[in-house]
């Protein structure tokens, strides 16, 4: 089955990436970390405002969390859920909830009450570790939820007596980040840590198929569900992109720790697996970046390190590319800088390429597939404007709507199947069976394409196409194009109702130069899309509504119109 008829993309792979990997090697997170924790013991493992962590610290602090943990009466199963950004305490945490034979449910901090509260609610979780700069929200609603324990961490916790003084003092009193909350019954992290020193950990069996994560969807297709990810998921993922990135890898002197970027949040799966245990697997170190949309105190962090891998999004690429401070960073040892989580645009990737040598590579995934699922050769030189090829052991197809594979080049609804696919969603069978095949591949809604050299394009997602007087326009094609307009800084589409055609393109646009006008934009439509393709409605705004880790809210764009 391993042959380039089955699986056309193999030939553009690059050289030294075999067709499968070993995706057995661990038989759980736990002991993919624990082996770290042994091998690299002295190496630094985090690096957060400036203090380092070594693997040893995060083993021994982990251990004692995991005894705390164990103490409460937590049994093997359980849930406890991480509502934090990146701090040092995220990685303890998750670590310590593995260790004790416990599930990870990852919470966007950003929540609202009514969000945390159908999260924790739907996921059963018992516990949740919190930082406090968010605390009023499981205020509102923890008397709603089954969590009986809350572990109250804060900015400061882990820098020290004096360091982590003055950082939380400033969080709390100068920058008041932290509004008022009564969680009475709360214990801080730090006591929580000391308490379970006085303990021992009783290490449970772990099986490759237990629950590790319940990672929630967006929601972008309605109502958040929680994907199940098990340990093997997760593991194979972390290996299936260890092998992609090695061609490039392989070229870091030995002299140089291998070391990662994590500016996209811990708690989504992107960062997850491809900062956290990506990087714990081959021993290298993670600059925790905990606010992303500072991009003056994200260049200034970066100006402080030597690194080599950046997963990131299209916003945040181009904020950072166009940002004054962008020359402060030695950019010269990077060697992935790796888009997922939304398209990237061609002006982005070609101004990124400009400014630090080294290509954007656009991966594709989901929460569904912990996460990637495909991707450009690291190799790669250029943008290709594509999502890839399948990563090893994976394999892509496209659907029609009566779930046959269509011919290459005919777009249909994208499909996967490999080690990285969820077991389901938590505790709805009936949504799973709408998203899995009877032979095992996990309907993605996403409409691609594949050519003959086995790369996929991404056309759009089944519900943001606009159908205009029945041809189909996506947004995703007129985005890139309008991208590359000049003085324009962002641009999302959307379809709106129109008496004529049905719908209609309407094009929301963030401006770079004051001067742009309607009509600029309206002239490089016309010179750039068919007539049918082009705007009906042209809008400007200050700024795009946008997800936590940066993707444009398509859908309150729509709805706003």
């Amino acid at each position: 089955m391993t042959t380039t008829d089955t699986r056309p993309w193999l030939k553009s792979y690059p050289q030294g990436v075999p067709a499968d990997i070993n995706v057995e090697q661990y038989s759980s997170l736990v002991q993919l970390m624990e082996d770290s924790f042994r091998q690299f013991s002295d190496r630094a493992a985090y690096s957060f405002m400036g203090k380092s962590f070594s693997y040893a610290q995060i083993d021994s602090l982990s251990t004692a969390f995991a005894t705390y943990l164990q103490g409460l009466g937590l049994s093997k199963g359980d849930r406890v859920a991480v509502m934090m950004p990146n701090v040092p305490q995220y990685p303890v945490a998750v670590a310590a909830i593995l260790r004790a034979g416990l599930v990870v449910v990852n919470v966007n901090p950003l929540y609202t009450p009514r969000e945390l509260e159908h999260q924790l609610k739907d996921s059963g979780a018992k516990a949740i570790v919190i930082i406090e700069n968010f605390a009023t929200t499981l205020t509102e609603c923890i008397a709603k939820t089954p969590i009986k324990h809350v572990v109250l961490a804060a900015m400061g916790d882990m820098l020290g007596l004096l360091k982590g003084a003055i950082v939380n003092y400033v969080v709390r009193n100068v920058k008041k980040m932290v509004p008022a909350y009564n969680l009475p019954n709360a214990v801080r992290f730090n006591d929580a840590v000391a308490r379970g020193t006085r303990g021992t950990l009783k290490k449970p069996e772990i099986a490759p198929t237990d629950v590790a994560v319940l990672q929630y969807t967006g929601g972008t297709t309605g109502v958040s569900k929680g994907a199940v990810l098990q340990h093997r998921n997760v593991v194979a993922n972390a290996l299936q992109s260890e092998a992609w990135n090695g061609p490039v890898i392989k070229t870091i002197p030995a002299s140089e720790q291998y070391t990662s970027v994590c500016a996209l949040p811990l708690y989504h799966i992107f960062a997850f697996t491809v900062n956290m245990m990506l990087t714990m697997r081959m021993g290298g170190k993670t600059i925790l970046i905990p606010n992303p949309r500072d991009l003056p105190a994200v260049l200034k962090e970066l100006s402080q390190h030597t690194f080599h891998s950046f997963p990131a999004v299209n916003t945040l690429f181009n904020g950072l590319a166009n940002h004054p401070d962008f020359g402060t960073v030695n950019w010269r040892n990077l060697k992935v800088s790796l888009g997922g989580g939304m398209a990237v645009q061609s002006a982005v990737a070609k101004l990124w390429l400009e400014k630090t040598g080294c290509p954007i590579v656009e991966g594709y995934g989901l929460s569904e597939t912990s996460p990637s699922a495909s991707c450009n050769p690291v190799t790669s030189h250029e943008f290709s404007g594509t999502i890839g090829v399948p990563l090893p052991n994976t394999w892509l197809k496209c659907l029609d709507d009566d779930g046959n594979e269509v011919p290459h080049g005919q777009p249909g609804e994208i499909a996967i199947k490999g080690p990285q696919v969820m077991a389901g969603y938590w505790q709805r069978p009936d949504e799973t069976a709408k998203v899995m095949t009877p032979d095992g591949y996990f309907k993605t809604g996403d409409v691609g394409i594949m050519d003959d050299r086995g790369y996929f394009k991404i056309v759009d997602r089944k519900k943001d196409m606009v159908l205009v007087s029945g041809f189909n326009v996506y947004p995703n094609e007129v985005e890139d194009v309008v991208a590359n307009c000049p003085g324009v800084l962002e641009c999302a589409v959307v379809g709106v109702a129109d008496d004529k055609t049905g719908e209609a393109v309407k094009l929301v646009v963030v401006k770079k130069d004051a001067s742009l006008t309607e009509a600029a934009v309206r002239d490089y439509c016309k010179s750039n899309l068919t007539g049918y393709k082009q705007p009906k409605v042209v809008e400007f705004r200050a700024e795009m509504p946008k997800t936590p880790v940066g993707k444009i809210l398509r859908r309150e764009l729509r709805d706003k119109a």
